[in-house]
């Protein structure tokens, strides 16, 4: 499969691990450019200068930290996508990141081919979150207001009305069985109903559609 090519800067001081992940994404389909930066300072520059698509961003910066950096290059670019990469995870942190404009939250134990996955996913305008901090984003996005201050559009994905209703349920964080009988459905059709509605979204799971929902106003 062809892909668009994309122009990506990784944000990250500590050398080794800046290489890393350069190699990681040298030769992929969807690359065009690999830009690196070691600190916010660098990457604004390079935000200004260059078109950046996605953002590769460490929370753990000298002097600006990933948080704020984030902020910063989605003033200087609201189109770019930010994929946070850390070791932080921390629930002040997820959420600040969520508020930042990140697409994407991932521990720096992901696996590297997963990793080129989910920064494919991103480009194609899904959102992931790492499993391991689930609970801290489904805290988030019970919070209808602050997710809405994201987007004052609201985007339909041709959800039909029952998977409407379906997927403002599963924002209100019930599970499948409590969606079933609530709607006096089986579960089967429950489990119909979620998995189409994850393939309209462009998500892999049940978090993402959550946050997917409050973030876009589509419920």
């Amino acid at each position: 499969m062809q892909h668009t090519k994309n122009n990506i800067l990784i944000v990250e001081d500590h050398e080794l691990t800046r290489f890393g992940l350069k190699t990681t994404f040298e030769g992929v389909d969807y690359v065009n450019v690999i830009y690196e930066a070691k600190t916010a300072e660098d990457a604004y520059i390079i935000v200004k200068e260059n078109k950046i698509d996605l953002v590769i961003m460490d929370l753990g910066l000298p002097e600006i930290d990933g948080i704020d950096a984030s902020k910063e290059i989605k003033r200087l670019n609201p189109n770019v996508k930010i994929v946070v990469l850390t070791s932080h995870i921390d629930e002040k942190d997820v959420l600040n990141s969520l508020k930042a404009g990140a697409n994407a939250y991932c521990s720096k134990e992901i696996n590297l081919d997963r990793l080129i996955n989910v920064v494919q996913s991103v480009l194609d305008g899904a959102s992931w979150f790492d499993p391991s901090i689930s609970s801290y984003v489904l805290k988030a996005v019970t919070n209808t207001q602050q997710m809405n201050d994201y987007s004052d559009t609201k985007t339909e994905y041709n959800l039909t009305s029952r998977e409407k209703q379906i997927l403002k349920l599963i924002t209100e964080g019930y599970s499948n069985i409590e969606i079933a009988k609530k709607l006096f459905v089986s579960v089967n059709t429950t489990k119909v109903h979620v998995a189409s509605i994850l393939q309209k979204l462009e998500v892999d799971d049940r978090l993402q559609a959550a946050v997917k929902a409050l973030k876009e106003n589509i419920v």
